[in-house]
Parts: C-alpha cells; sequence; structure tokens
C-alpha cells in the first residue's frame, strides 16, 4: 500500500511539472501579448493622448496611418523621407520577431493599410494584398463596383461590411459609404447618413469590428477649426447616431485625421499636423480608448 501511494505522488508530481513547463513554455511565446512590448516597449498613455514612439515612428518629418495586424506583431504606418533634395513617401513595417522589433521598408506608398480581422487581408483603398505561407501576395484591385471610386481609406468590419471614403473636390465634397457582403456577392455602395456625412472633408472612416461605432474626420462650422474626429454609435434600430466631436482631448485647431482604435480594442490612435499649412510635420498619437466609452450615449 505504501509503494501505491508513493508511486501515486511520483506521477501526481509528474504532471504538475509537465504542466508547468507547458505553461512556462505559453508565456515565454506570448511574453509580448502581456507586457507593453506589443507597443515598442513604448509607456501606455491614459487619457490624455501623446505622441506615439517618439523619435522611432514619430519624429520631425511627416508620418502617418499606424495600423496593427490583428496579432499585434506586426505595425505598418507611411512616412516621408528626403532622397537627393526631393520629398517621397514609403511604406513601413516593424515586425516582432525573436523577442524584439524589426524595421523593414516594404515599398514606396501604395495606400493606407488596413487589416481585415482574421489578419488574411491588408486592404489599401480599392486594392488589396493576401496573406500568403511567405508573406503577402503582389497588389490586386478590388474591382467594380469600387474602381471609379477615388478611396483613401477603406475598412471593415468582422461581418465583411467595407466602410470607405472618396478623395473630394476641392470644395470639400467628400462622401463616406458602405458595401455590405450578401450571399457572398459585394453590393453596390451606399452613402452614409446625414449624421455622418454633413459638412466638409468627410473621410477616413474605421468602422468597429462588430460596428457599433464608427469614426471619422471632417469639418463642421462646430468644431475646434480644422479637420475633427467624430464619432457616431450605432442605435438600437440599426440607424446612426448623431455625430459627436470627440472634444478638446483630441481635436485642436489644427489637423486631425485618420483615427483607429488597435485590435485589442485598448487604444485610439491618430493623426495630428504639428507644423504648418504644409503638414511638414504630421505626428502619430495615441490615447486610451476609455475615452470612446466616455463619449457613448447614456441610456
Amino acid at each position: 500500500m505504501k509503494n501505491y501511494h508513493l508511486i501515486f505522488s511520483v506521477l501526481v508530481f509528474a504532471l504538475f511539472l509537465n504542466a508547468c513547463k507547458t505553461e512556462k513554455k505559453k508565456s515565454e511565446n506570448n511574453d509580448f501579448l502581456v507586457l507593453k512590448n506589443r507597443y515598442l516597449g513604448q509607456k501606455t498613455p491614459g487619457l490624455i493622448p501623446e505622441v506615439f514612439a517618439t523619435g522611432i515612428i514619430s519624429t520631425k518629418g511627416w508620418e502617418y496611418g499606424v495600423t496593427f495586424t490583428p496579432d499585434m506583431k506586426e505595425i505598418y504606418f507611411i512616412r516621408e523621407i528626403e532622397v537627393d533634395g526631393k520629398y517621397k513617401q514609403e511604406f513601413v513595417v516593424y515586425k516582432f520577431k525573436n523577442k524584439q522589433w524589426e524595421e523593414s521598408v516594404i515599398s514606396p506608398r501604395v495606400g493606407q493599410a488596413f487589416f481585415s480581422v482574421d489578419g488574411k487581408t491588408m486592404h489599401l483603398g480599392k486594392r488589396y494584398k493576401e496573406r500568403t505561407e511567405t508573406g503577402w501576395s503582389e497588389i490586386k484591385n478590388l474591382g467594380s463596383p469600387f474602381e471609379d471610386i477615388r478611396i483613401m481609406r477603406l475598412t471593415v468590419s468582422a461581418k465583411g461590411t467595407y466602410y470607405f471614403d472618396e478623395a473630394g473636390s476641392d470644395d470639400g465634397d467628400g462622401v463616406i459609404r458602405y458595401s455590405r457582403l450578401i450571399d457572398g456577392k459585394r453590393e453596390e455602395p451606399i452613402a452614409l447618413s446625414k449624421e455622418i456625412n454633413t459638412g466638409k472633408y468627410n473621410a477616413h472612416p474605421f468602422i468597429a469590428p462588430d460596428e457599433s461605432y464608427i469614426i471619422w474626420d471632417g469639418r463642421r462650422d462646430s468644431g475646434y477649426g480644422h479637420s475633427d474626429i467624430y464619432i457616431s454609435f450605432k442605435q438600437k434600430d440599426g440607424s446612426w447616431g448623431e455625430a459627436i466631436n470627440m472634444g478638446g482631448k483630441i481635436n485642436t485647431e489644427a489637423w486631425e485625421a485618420a483615427a483607429s482604435v488597435t485590435p485589442d480594442g485598448k487604444y485610439l490612435f491618430f493623426n495630428r499636423n504639428m507644423g504648418s499649412d504644409k503638414y511638414e510635420n504630421v505626428d502619430i498619437f495615441w490615447v486610451d480608448a476609455k475615452i470612446i466609452e466616455e463619449l457613448r450615449p447614456k441610456k
């Protein structure tokens, strides 16, 4: 009987050690998911916006459109550089490999990136790339009915619904539309309601994965002076609520635009012009996404 208890105790202890090793391995593989490393090791902000990754991504130059892959292991953005006295824009990525972030330049600017919820598609306006075993495919076109629309930014919900803008004319005309996937087919784009498409220069929409809210930027007489960032929440009847200016913490007299929420739902990123009307210094800011809940109308 004593031998039986001894053998049983040894087996239990062995199982315990094996479980600890498995848990430790899981933890090691996901360190960057449970630590601040997922944001380039930056100290995370509170409810006051801060410049993101000063000296790494945000510099005294022009940087724009930070976006994360759903697994948070890749960060894409666009920056402007000077080469032989001329300025050009390039598409850049930081990838988390071997417990560190590695930077590489993908190509000249090809559009503002946004990823499908499953991470398999990189949308680039009216073009896109597909994830392959070796990286990303060549750029493909969405085709009809999007080929004749000058899309600056296209985002997509978990249901596969596209929300996108159209680069307007000099008079400020800019319309945000959506297109649902119905029985495997993409419907003709439909303009969103006046709650969103009011004022001028409406652009750069971000749709929440569950379509519970939409964020975009535009100019309105009631704004802070230039392009401001707005949010609208989905109502019980499926309509969009009134546009809510995201307030003085987000918006200033300067140009603010192209906001999005990280895939983990924790932070809101956006762009702000820190320079002159020539936009020579545009920085990327981030703020705790709790600011969204502060703006949500109380029931």
